[in-house]
């Protein structure tokens, strides 16, 4: 298994443009760059200059922050792989061109140069007019195209160009962790005694961008690319921090900072602002993965005490599932006086109420029930 240190990219500014349109104004992607440098992430995909004049002033800030900062995050630009997109993404003054390119399955038996037309010369006049340029190369959609003709193209673009970046995107969201697997595995291979590092990049149409993600950095892959929330293009893609912290889990090394969890939560707290504003809807729910407030609820208490997730205060509900544990741990929590002799006859009692109401008791209803008992006795 490759455990090289893993090199963490952050999509949100460029994917999150396509979350329900939103525009991020200059001085929000100032401060979401602040973030990133603040986590240790490695590359923040800043934009798409080549869609407008706008995006391209944008990136122009962006370098010019991190260049004047003295920042250790690189900030890339993404344009098509043609000459005419390089040298609008040369102006911007980044030193990372990310580009990208759809082969149609017409072309799959033609030459790499008649395939890829227009890459050659764009990766000269990059190289050429940037001396100091890392390149990265998105070649869709590796879902839905032939492994055969990815193999040879990957060799090609490996081998002949000698890319930094070589991303390879489940752009349809369609694939499950075992197929990127498999795809990924004979490319990583492939690259291992070149200086290109494998991308992965998964979609989340169908749910699985975080654990495809994951199961191409187990492949090989040594580049991830993700965003806040899995912000992107329809159902967007592998959401940062939890995808990160997995591969961290499982041992792999990166400079982020998994846990400096304040800043994450105001990271995500920022994005989800944002998106409030400009199209009425939430990000940050109740479910979020981690950030939500249901990684800290306990109903039955199997797994209360865990301190799973931001730490503090579990909440917890006590119904008809309850146990003694849970019992205990509430009214510690509540600050209701008990007696400890009395927890079991205590938590049958809650539980004979919830079934009788159909409902979670409510604390008073809780201290009133305990100081019968203890009344009683």
């Amino acid at each position: 298994m490759n455990r090289q240190k893993l090199c963490i990219m952050d999509e949100t500014l460029r994917e999150g443009m396509q979350h329900r349109g939103m525009v991020f104004s200059t001085d929000q992607a100032l401060a979401i760059l602040n973030f990133q440098e603040r986590l240790g992430i490695n590359i923040c995909q800043a934009g798409y200059p080549p869609a407008h004049e706008s995006e391209q002033e944008k990136l122009k800030c962006l370098v010019a922050r991190a260049t004047e900062q003295g920042f250790s995050i690189r900030v890339a630009a993404m344009g098509r792989a043609c000459p005419g997109d390089a040298e609008i993404l040369i102006k911007t003054c980044t030193r990372d061109f990310h580009l990208h390119a759809h082969v149609a399955k017409a072309n799959w038996l033609n030459t790499m140069d008649q395939a890829f037309t227009g890459l050659a010369p764009t990766v000269e006049i990059i190289r050429s007019s940037c001396p100091a340029a890392q390149i990265s190369f998105a070649f869709l959609d590796i879902g839905r195209t032939d492994p055969g003709f990815l193999y040879r193209a990957a060799r090609y673009l490996i081998e002949e160009l000698s890319l930094e970046i070589l991303s390879l995107p489940d752009t349809s969201g369609i694939m499950g962790p075992n197929q990127v697997h498999d795809v990924l595995a004979p490319i990583v291979k492939l690259a291992d005694n070149s200086a290109t590092r494998i991308s992965v990049h998964c979609h989340n149409d169908l749910g699985m961008a975080s654990a495809n993600t994951v199961m191409g950095v187990v492949a090989g892959a040594t580049v991830v690319e993700a965003s806040v929330f899995g912000l992107g293009e329809r159902n967007g893609l592998a959401d940062l921090y939890t995808t990160a912290r997995v591969l961290k889990d499982q041992g792999y090394a990166m400079t982020m900072n998994l846990d400096d969890v304040d800043t994450f939560r105001a990271y995500y707290e920022y994005i989800d602002s944002l998106c409030r504003e400009q199209t009425g809807e939430p990000l940050l729910t109740y479910n979020t993965p981690f950030f939500g407030a249901g990684v800290r609820t306990h109903v039955a208490g199997t797994h209360g005490g865990a301190g799973f997730g931001l730490g503090g205060e579990e909440r917890i509900h006590l119904n008809v599932l309850c146990g003694q544990r849970l019992v205990g741990q509430y009214l510690d929590q509540e600050g209701i006086p008990h007696d400890r002799a009395l927890l079991a006859t205590l938590t049958q009692e809650i539980k004979r109420e919830s079934a009788l109401l159909h409902r979670s008791l409510e604390r008073n209803e809780i201290a009133a029930l305990a100081a019968a008992l203890k009344k009683r006795d």
